[in-house]
């Protein structure tokens, strides 16, 4: 299985933070890292969304269908998300479109066998594959912002 955690591109402040939106810069970031993504993702790739707005935006720069899960919404914890993706027993490559803390801690579970807060920039995404029951490689990692 592979599994992509594309963190939500860069957001306004605000609150409730489900109800923020993504800033000028973000909806740049969504659409060039969508271009680079789309470019590389199986077509028959399942998409699971975060319910908050920024991230739900940052899907739809994908143009393709994406299911909302509330369990993966701001907040998630490791087990929600890998709950959600069918790690490590889906059949498919699985995006899982959300936030941080929460997706540097399902890469550092399954990369460092460890729940700490991996760092994961706004747009930037990790693609893992499974190496055993709770256990990934990197595949590939991509930012939307020239270095």
């Amino acid at each position: 299985m592979e599994l992509i955690l594309w963190r939500h591109c860069d957001a306004e402040p605000g609150v409730p933070d489900d109800l923020r939106r993504l800033t000028a810069r973000g909806r740049e970031q969504a659409a060039r890292m969508a271009r680079w993504l789309g470019a590389q993702l199986p077509a028959e790739s399942a998409i699971i969304v975060s319910p908050a707005v920024r991230a739900q935006e940052t899907a739809q720069a994908l143009g393709r269908r994406y299911r909302t899960v509330r369990e993966i919404g701001t907040g998630a914890s490791v087990d929600a998300v890998l709950a959600a993706s069918h790690w490590p027993h889906a059949r498919r490559t699985v995006l899982v479109v959300g936030h941080q803390p929460t997706l540097g801690r399902v890469a550092s579970s399954l990369l460092e066998g460890d729940e700490a807060d991996r760092p994961l920039d706004p747009g930037a995404l990790w693609w893992l594959a499974s190496a055993a029951e709770r256990a990934a490689v990197l595949v590939r990692s991509a930012s939307p912002d020239p270095v």
